[in-house]
């Protein structure tokens, strides 16, 4: 597949939310790996089709809130009974949540995506 918005070939991947997403690679044979997310989304994550572009469905706070009230939910589906909170956001957010975090915020102040809370 063409990436619409980088205008080069990469390879497209659907997978559900409860995804350990630290194991799929960024890139594979030069390609970079693009992934969708495919089916229902956890209740921190829901939005309604008109407000996308009011509500940043990927903010980081989602992702703990999520979190922290599923961790034992979330141990389970991976397998993993010791899991750390830290983990479970890495898993989730994308494979390192800090550095989605810090991403986050500087497309929030280059106004690429809505504003979002902190806390």
């Amino acid at each position: 597949m063409i990436d619409p918005k980088r205008k080069k070939h990469v390879i497209m991947v659907s997978k559900p939310f409860m995804f350990d997403n630290r194991q799929l690679p960024k890139t594979y044979e030069g390609l970079d790996i693009k992934a969708k997310i495919e089916g229902i989304l956890p209740k921190e994550f829901a939005f309604k089709k008109d407000a996308v572009k009011k509500e940043y469905v990927w903010a980081p706070i989602k992702f703990e809130k999520y979190v922290d009230r599923c961790s034992e939910e979330i141990r389970k589906q991976f397998g993993n009974p010791t899991m750390s909170r830290l983990e479970m956001l890495d898993a989730l957010a994308f494979g390192n949540f800090e550095e989605h975090k810090k991403k986050s915020l500087q497309l929030m102040k280059d106004g690429k995506i809505p504003p979002f809370k902190m806390n």
